[in-house]
């Protein structure tokens, strides 16, 4: 998957927005730089933090939008260049919007996530900020298509055990949100 392609899928594509209906916003960044094997995106490993709902999860970086933020793009390239160093006004061009999403499982939180779609235009280093991420990894979406990459993760909530679907790759586990949103995704290819 190129990114070539990826940026004239995303150009005709309408996105489903969701009404906030009192809840918060908050977008998070797909970004996509070529790889050996086409496309990759970087996915960051949160940092543990009490009270953090996502602590410790595989995500793509991103966060809610402050009251100070003009729109979700300022909110996303904010919240990206704070968590990983890359500043997405000068080193990417938005290819595009991915469909909406509420948050829901078992954080409860009323929380409506825009996903955007940034193509990398210079090398970048990864700067990762500590207080928030802890690794990060650029996972070629390739991989993603491939049987070695389905997975699950099986956790004990509340006394009952739940199994939810999940890619894994190099002992990364990427499930919930950020499972939900790399499937909308592909599914547009």
């Amino acid at each position: 998957m190129r990114i070539d392609l990826i940026r004239e899928r995303l150009s005709v594509y309408l996105p489903v927005a969701l009404e906030a209906n009192g809840g918060v916003r908050a977008a998070v960044a797909l970004i996509l730089r070529d790889g050996e094997d086409g496309a990759e995106f970087v996915a960051i490993r949160r940092s543990q933090r009490p009270g953090d709902p996502w602590s410790g999860h595989m995500a793509l970086p991103g966060g809610r939008q402050h009251p100070s933020d003009v729109d979700l793009v300022t909110t996303v390239a904010r919240e990206t260049r704070e968590e990983v160093g890359i500043d997405l006004v000068a080193h990417g061009q938005m290819l595009g919007r991915l469909d909406e999403l509420r948050t829901g499982g078992m954080q409860r939180l009323n929380v409506i996530v825009s996903p955007f779609v940034f193509a990398l235009t210079a090398p970048v280093d990864l700067r990762l900020n500590a207080q928030e991420v802890d690794s990060a990894v650029w996972v070629p979406l390739p991989f993603l298509r491939q049987d070695e990459a389905r997975g699950s993760l099986r956790l004990t909530l509340a006394g009952q055990e739940m199994e939810y679907s999940a890619f894994v790759y190099r002992g990364h586990t990427i499930w919930g949100l950020t499972y939900r949103i790399l499937t909308s995704f592909l599914s547009l290819f």
